[in-house]
């Protein structure tokens, strides 16, 4: 008979999309980074559907790796789906996420993680990207989507857009499958009742390759599941 092995206490989830240039820095910096916290821990790897050798690579890193765990599908969903996948598949009583282009950096997870201890408590910690490593463009939009978010769904974040976050395992439970639910996880955890906290973070370059993000994933997908969740919400 098998025994089924005991659970982590954190999930790191981490989805990839064509991030064949930086996925295995990425992986091996979250590992050390697990690891310098002293606790039991599993790394998930969500492959969305890449079409260059990011399966090949996280498949070479997990066979030596025992605490990686890496999930693929076909065809491409998008962050939010393959996001949302690794948070249901995670096992931990907490969970972490972070971008997979090495923008954010993994050992903010100990000032992330020492928020959510401290009182007054808090269910759901999100980072704040201090020094943004972006293009004009980019910070610009970032402004304006945080400004329509914060008065719309009234959820009192400063950067919804920072994917460097520790939260309860509760707070999955919260969650709905949309394309850009990384956006919309702290409106959701405010919805449900759940206590938000924010710190601020460190911000760099890409690690390499280039994003995948245009116009419509950055505005108008945003903005059609803005409407959504405030259904959602307002039921």
């Amino acid at each position: 008979m098998s025994v089924r092995a005991a659970a982590p206490a954190i999930s790191l989830v981490i989805p990839f999309y064509d991030e064949e240039a930086c996925v295995e820095e990425v992986c091996r910096e979250a590992l050390r980074a697990l690891d310098s916290l002293g606790l039991d821990y599993e790394l998930i790897a969500v492959d969305d559907g890449s079409r260059d050798a990011t399966p090949a690579r996280l498949t070479a890193l997990a066979t030596s790796t025992p605490r990686l765990r890496w999930l693929s599908w076909q065809p491409n969903r998008g962050q939010g789906a393959a996001l949302y996948r690794g948070l249901h598949a995670a096992r931990a009583p907490l969970v972490a996420t972070m971008d997979g282009d090495g923008q954010n950096d993994p050992a903010d997870l100990e000032v992330l993680l020492d928020r959510l201890r401290a009182a007054p408590a808090a269910d759901l910690v999100v980072g704040i990207r201090a020094d943004r490593h972006d293009s004009r463009l980019r910070r610009w939009m970032s402004r304006v989507a945080n400004a329509v978010r914060g008065r719309v769904l009234r959820d009192r974040v400063h950067d919804s857009g920072c994917a460097l976050r520790v939260f309860r395992r509760e707070v999955v439970d919260a969650l709905i499958p949309i394309r850009t639910l990384y956006s919309f996880i702290p409106a959701l955890a405010v919805a449900s009742g759940f206590r938000v906290a924010e710190v601020r973070v460190r911000h760099r370059g890409r690690a390499g390759g280039r994003s995948s993000y245009g116009l419509g994933v950055m505005l108008w997908r945003p903005l059609v599941d803005m409407l959504g969740v405030l259904w959602f919400t307002r039921r």
